[in-house]
């Protein structure tokens, strides 16, 4: 075992053997679904270059070639960015048609209904990457963040890359403006389109493996959910299903598990609030489990 791999294994026993009642935190009452959108759906990418899969299920949620997608670059450094045009580009490349932009810096104008207006007919919503600290200064609690909601609980979908995907959590990481702090003070709270869940993406190409045990040691309730680059996690209810690459699964009120870290291989299904694998990349369901106090799959989810 190399060093970074002893290192995540101290760490994980660490927080396993100390967090305070940890079975009991895994089983707070929630309404169904605890963490995904009752109805709808999310897409959370890792960054990098995608495989073009993660775009084809994005469009094909959304309507396929009815779907009326916008584009909110906003994460990036300018009106334009690479990450932004790359998502214009693969989505045509997916089969949209109908494709719009919608972009400002100021708070005051995403609060506008009037400028959140492309939303009402909208059936799918791309956030692209850059920085998740300039959607949230820009759109938290806004009239736009009202009328994305409002797209999820009419059937749509809603995806992220990146920046993109952090900033759809409930618990926000790396929102520090001057330095890459996986817990900024100044903000910490995303738009909550997943909840009770914290997002860290580019995983294992910049060395991130480790850094959401940190988050954990201080909020651990949260499940944290790890993408590599040209992964994701394609969330309806509460079914997570992996496409593109391996996916990492951080819970440390597992009392089951001595280490806070799994890896889902793409294919596999994971039930973000029962915290469990229901669907292996086999497409068999996994080996059965001791029954503990958290919740069941709804009987009404479907797999994503």
């Amino acid at each position: 075992m190399n060093t970074r791999g002893l290192r995540a294994l101290v760490v994980g026993l660490t927080l396993g053997l100390s967090a305070v009642s940890s079975a009991e935190l895994g089983a707070q009452s929630c309404p169904q679904p605890c963490v995904g959108p009752p109805r709808g759906a999310i897409i959370a990418a890792g960054g990098g270059r995608l495989d073009p899969a993660i775009y084809s299920r994005f469009v094909e949620l959304a309507g396929g070639a009815e779907a009326r997608i916008v584009l909110i670059p906003t994460a990036g450094a300018e009106y334009g960015s690479h990450d932004g045009w790359t998502a214009i580009e693969e989505l045509r490349k997916a089969g949209a048609v109908h494709l719009e932009v919608l972009h400002t810096r100021s708070e005051k104008v995403a609060d506008l209904s009037a400028f959140a207006s492309p939303l009402n007919e909208a059936t799918g919503v791309w956030f692209s990457g850059g920085r998740q600290w300039r959607l949230v200064d820009v759109y938290l609690e806004t009239a736009t963040h009202q009328h994305l909601e409002r797209l999820l609980n009419r059937g749509g979908i809603i995806g992220g890359n990146s920046a993109g995907a952090s900033a759809l959590a409930s618990f926000l990481l790396r929102g520090g403006e001057f330095n890459g702090e996986i817990i900024a003070t100044e903000r910490s709270k995303g738009f909550g389109f997943l909840r009770n869940v914290a997002v860290d993406q580019h995983l294992l190409a910049r060395g991130r493996e480790n850094e959401m045990f940190e988050v954990l040691r201080r909020e651990p309730q949260l499940l944290g959910i790890g993408l590599n680059e040209g992964s994701a996690v394609v969330v309806t209810g509460d079914l997570a299903r992996v496409i593109g690459g391996r996916v990492a699964i951080y819970d440390i009120t597992d009392p089951e598990s001595l280490i806070a870290l799994r890896w889902l291989d793409p294919g596999e299904v994971y039930d973000l609030g029962a915290r469990r694998t229901v669907l292996t990349d086999t497409g068999q369901p996994p080996a059965p489990v001791p029954d503990s106090t958290r919740f069941r799959p709804s009987p009404s989810s479907e797999l994503p």
